[in-house]
């Protein structure tokens, strides 16, 4: 399970790597780029066929990223979750959030394998501050149920 500690450490980075934003801009990882832009990060879209996402210059891979970023958000499937954790390792970043839905027990056990401070099975958005009324209800139902790290 994660910590609450570990989900304070990673929403307080400014920097971060998003994997799983689309050309499309329909899919989860696209709302968080924007939700998370909106509240101050500084986002670097990662997809292996876009120039741009989201008006903002894209990066075909996390080694190809042009600055160091303080952590990266993944929003793919558990399958490309596993590789996405090996590359991030292999760019020396040592904060991964995989979304829920992302994660998977290889991609985990290679995070707590190789010293990555990983969160997995939580939304980023119940936690990045100021939090919409909805994912503040979100968090507080889980609250409500013991889900909430701790």
């Amino acid at each position: 399970m994660t910590s609450k500690a570990v989900v304070t450490d990673f929403v307080s980075q400014k920097k971060l790597a998003v994997v799983g934003v689309s050309r499309q801009g329909k899919k989860f990882g696209n709302m968080a780029f924007r939700e998370l832009k909106a509240k101050g990060y500084k986002l670097l879209p990662v997809h292996p066929q876009a120039e741009t996402i989201e008006g903002e210059r894209c990066y075909p891979s996390l080694a190809a990223l042009p600055e160091p970023v303080d952590g990266v958000l993944v929003v793919v499937p558990p399958a490309e979750t596993e590789k996405v954790v090996r590359e991030a390792a292999a760019a020396g970043i040592k904060r991964v959030w995989m979304q829920q839905g992302a994660e998977s027990p290889a991609a985990i056990k290679f995070c707590e394998d190789n010293g990555l401070s990983a969160v997995h099975g939580e939304c980023i958005l119940m936690f990045a501050e100021p939090a919409a009324w909805f994912h503040r209800a979100h968090r507080w139902v889980w609250k409500l149920l013991g889900k909430l790290p701790k």
